[in-house]
C-alpha cells in the first residue's frame, strides 16, 4: 500500500498496495492474495473524479487490476493547506520546497511494532534526515495479520500531515518492500520466549535475516545502508550481509547506540554533569551481557573520565552492570520494554552517519571487523568506535587506548560472537547446521 504526496511539481498523491512479488519468496514472508492486492486508491492535488477512477494496467504479474474509491481517497483537497501549521508564508514555503532534496527511500521491518510506533513519526517529521529531505517510507510486516496493523500505521501517518512524507507503502514481501530502498532499518524479529535457548533464537531469527539479506541483494539500491535492530543484532547483521554479497559489507550495522546512550547517562549521573558533557563513549563487542562500555577512552567535559570519576571500583564493577541492567529495571518500573529510547537510539545512529562527527569525538556501531586496526577477529560484526564525514559512510577510530582491563573483556565478547557465528554457519554458507555451543543466556535484561 503506498501513500505518495505530491512534489513541488504537484505529482498525484497515491495510496496503493504492492502488486504481487517481483521474485519468489518463502510463503512465510509472502502476503497471500486478497482483495487488498487488487486495490489502488488515489488522492490527488489536482485529481478529478475521472482521474481517481483510472484503472491500472490490465494485469500485473497475472493479477487483474482494478480501482476502488474509498473514503478520503475519493476526495480532492489542497495539500498546501496541510502545511499551514508548518508555514504561514506560502511564498517562502514554495521556495523552500523547490529546494528540497531528492526523496530518500527508507524501509522499516517490524513496522507495526512498538519501536516503529515511535520511530516512524520521527522519520516522517524530518528529525532524522533533515528538514529539507523528503522521505518515502516502505513498511514491512511479517504476516497477513500484521498487514492490517500496517494499514492502521499508514492511516496514522496520513493523519499526521507531514509535508516531507511523500510516500508510505506497506507489504509483507521483502522483495516488494525493499525495491530500490536506500536505507533498511531491520527491527522485526522474534522475541526470546520462556524456555527458549539462545541457540534457538539464533536459528529462528537468523532465517528471517538471511531471507531479508537476499531480498536486499536482489532489489535494493546497490549502496543501501542497513541497520539491524532485531536481536541477536550482531549475528543477525552478519547473516544479513553474508546473504547480500553485492552490497558492500561496510554498509551493514548492528544497533549498539542504545547501550552507548545508557553508558553516557550513567557517567553523567556519577559525575553530576549534564549528558552533553560526555563524549568519546565506546561500546565494544556484542549487544549482550558481554558488551564492554569503555570508560578508559570516555571523556567528561573534555577530560578523561577517570580523572573526573575517581571511584575505580564503581568504574570497574558497577558501571557495566548498571548499563546492562537498565532495560530490565525499566520494565520493572514501567511494565513494558524500552521502545521509545530504542527508537531515539536508531535516530541517533542514522544521524551519526548522515552528519559529520564533531571534531575529536566518535560514536559506537556494530560493524564488520575485516581490516580493523585493533586485532579483533575478522569476519564478525563487532561494536567499535566510528567517525563519519556525513556521507553515510564511516571509518574506524585509531586513536584509542586499549588497556589490559578492556582487552580481557573485549576478547570475551569476541569469543561469544565467534561461537554465535558457528551456530549459524548453515545460514552464511559455511557448512551444515551443527550442534550449537552457545548455551549461556546473555540477552540483555529486558530484551527476552
Amino acid at each position: 500500500m503506498a501513500f505518495m504526496a505530491p512534489s513541488s511539481s504537484s505529482r498525484p498523491l497515491q495510496f496503493h498496495e504492492h502488486a504481487s512479488a517481483r521474485r519468489a519468496a518463502p510463503a512465510l514472508l509472502r502476503r497471500p492474495r486478497s482483495r487488498w492486492r487488487r486495490n489502488q486508491l488515489v488522492c490527488s492535488l489536482e485529481a478529478t473524479k475521472q482521474a481517481v477512477q483510472e484503472e491500472r494496467p490490465a494485469a500485473v504479474n497475472g493479477v487483474a487490476g482494478r480501482t476502488d474509491c474509498y473514503g478520503v481517497f475519493c476526495t480532492t483537497y489542497d495539500l498546501r493547506a496541510v502545511g499551514a501549521r508548518w508555514r504561514t508564508d506560502w511564498c517562502k514555503r514554495d521556495e523552500e520546497t523547490k529546494a528540497w532534496k531528492k526523496v530518500v527511500s527508507v524501509a522499516v521491518s517490524g513496522a507495526a511494532g512498538m519501536i516503529s510506533n515511535h520511530l516512524l513519526f520521527k522519520l516522517a517529521s524530518g528529525q532524522v534526515f533533515g528538514p529539507d529531505q523528503p522521505i518515502a517510507l516502505k513498511l514491512l510486516g511479517s504476516s497477513q495479520r500484521s498487514f492490517q496493523k500496517l494499514e492502521g500505521v499508514a492511516m496514522e501517518l496520513e493523519d499526521s500531515l507531514y509535508p516531507l512524507l511523500r510516500e508510505v507503502s506497506i507489504g509483507i514481501d521483502p522483495y516488494e518492500v525493499f525495491q530500490d530502498v536506500e536505507w533498511a532499518l531491520l527491527i522485526g524479529a522474534k522475541p526470546q520466549g520462556p524456555g527458549m535457548e539462545r541457540a534457538d533464537l539464533l536459528n529462528i531469527n537468523g532465517q528471517i535475516f538471511a531471507q531479508q539479506g537476499k531480498a536486499l541483494n536482489a532489489v535494493a539500491s546497490r549502496n543501501v545502508k542497513v541497520l539491524v535492530v532485531g536481536n541477536p543484532c550482531n549475528t543477525n547483521a552478519l547473516i544479513c550481509l553474508k546473504n547480500a554479497p553485492e552490497i558492500p559489507s561496510k554498509n551493514f550495522h548492528a544497533l549498539t547506540r542504545l547501550d552507548e546512550n545508557r553508558a553516557k547517562c550513567q557517567l553523567a549521573l556519577k559525575a553530576s554533569v549534564f549528558y552533553d558533557k560526555i563524549s568519546n563513549m565506546t561500546i565494544w563487542g556484542n549487544h549482550s551481557t558481554t558488551q564492554v562500555p569503555d570508560f578508559v577512552n570516555a571523556r567528561i567535559d573534555g577530560k578523561p573520565a577517570r580523572q573526573v570519576i575517581r571511584d575505580t571500583k564503581w568504574l570497574h564493577e558497577e558501571f557495566t552492570k548498571t548499563v546492562q541492567k537498565r532495560g530490565g529495571e525499566l520494565i520493572q518500573k514501567r511494565g513494558r520494554s524500552s521502545a521509545p529510547s530504542t527508537a531515539v537510539s536508531i535516530v541517533d545512529a542514522i544521524r551519526s552517519l548522515v552528519n559529520p562527527t564533531p571534531e575529536g569525538d566518535w560514536f559506537s556501531s556494530g560493524v564488520y571487523t575485516n581490516g580493523n586496526p585493533y586485532g579483533i577477529a575478522e569476519d564478525i560484526v563487532f561494536s567499535m568506535p566510528c567517525r563519519s564525514k556525513g556521507d553515510g559512510d564511516y571509518e574506524l577510530v585509531t586513536d584509542v587506548t586499549i588497556d589490559d582491563f578492556l582487552w580481557e573483556r573485549i576478547k570475551k565478547s569476541e569469543a561469544e560472537l565467534l561461537a554465535e557465528k558457528r551456530c549459524v554457519g548453515h545460514l552464511i554458507g559455511e557448512g551444515e547446521e551443527e550442534l550449537c555451543e552457545v548455551t549461556e543466556d546473555t540477552m540483555l535484561p529486558g530484551e527476552q
